[in-house]
């Protein structure tokens, strides 16, 4: 059986990291070079860093701070924001990531995935997908530019056309329960979960270890990613990997 993974994420904004509520409200949560060195200390499995601002600032991800961070990293480490192009996935593996994680532009330019895995292999695209549930449409929709723009995609045909296109990974966030605390979205998450070949990245919602049980053995998401209960110390990768261990859940 594959073990279930903890990610917790680094939301960066002008080089510090941020968190907020349904992509609203954000308040300064740190430095991303200390809480990479944190996290890799205390066990995370992997770490996303996502330059929040850089498609609504129309610019590049900031390659410094990747930089930084890839030096302090010995465990897998996804950078997202601001890439646009084969160059710029060039640009920030060399930096020191591992994967990287599209959205804005893979809906753009769906072609980008296709391209990234060909010359980078599906292992290193990820495609992020921030889904918002529209009542009018009794149905989640896909939002780009950090939250901003609905998009005519649904959140399941447009995972299924990421991973037909290459895509070896799906990030989804759902907006509705961003900082929250009240719990992954397990209806969400399971029917995409269902809906594709490859893992789910679980988002939006972690409040607690029994939340990343339900999204574990409910919606059988293969990893399941939080910030602000790490960043704040409301509790440890270490505890909710202890409490996973206890209730059966396998965890690296």
């Amino acid at each position: 059986m594959l073990t279930k993974r903890i990610i917790p994420c680094l939301d960066v904004k002008d080089g510090r990291v941020v968190k907020g509520i349904q992509f609203v409200n954000i308040i300064d949560a740190g430095d991303p070079v200390e809480l990479a060195k944190l996290y890799d200390e205390q066990g995370a499995d992997e770490l996303v860093f996502l330059d929040i601002s850089a498609s609504n600032e129309k610019r590049n991800v900031i390659i410094d701070v990747v930089n930084q961070v890839a030096a302090e990293l010995a465990i897998p480490f996804t950078v997202g924001g601001g890439i646009n192009s084969l160059e710029d996935i060039k640009k920030v593996l060399r930096a020191g990531a591992d994967k990287v994680s599209l959205n804005t532009a893979a809906v753009k330019n769906p072609d980008l995935i296709t391209l990234g895995a060909q010359y980078f292999g599906s292992q290193c695209i990820v495609v992020a997908i921030d889904a918002r549930y529209d009542e009018s449409l009794g149905s989640w929709r896909v939002y780009t530019n950090g939250g901003q723009r609905s998009t005519g995609w649904e959140v399941i045909d447009w995972a299924k056309e990421a991973v037909r296109r290459g895509a070896g990974e799906i990030l989804l966030t759902s907006m509705d329960r961003d900082g929250e605390k009240s719990g992954f979205h397990i209806q969400l998450t399971k029917k995409v979960r269902d809906a594709v070949s490859v893992p789910v990245i679980a988002s939006g919602g972690a409040g607690s270890a029994d939340h990343f049980y339900e999204v574990f053995t409910e919606a059988d998401a293969d990893a399941a990613l939080a910030a602000s209960i790490f960043h704040y110390k409301e509790t440890s990768i270490e505890a909710v990997k202890d409490e996973l261990n206890k209730q059966g859940v396998n965890v690296r």
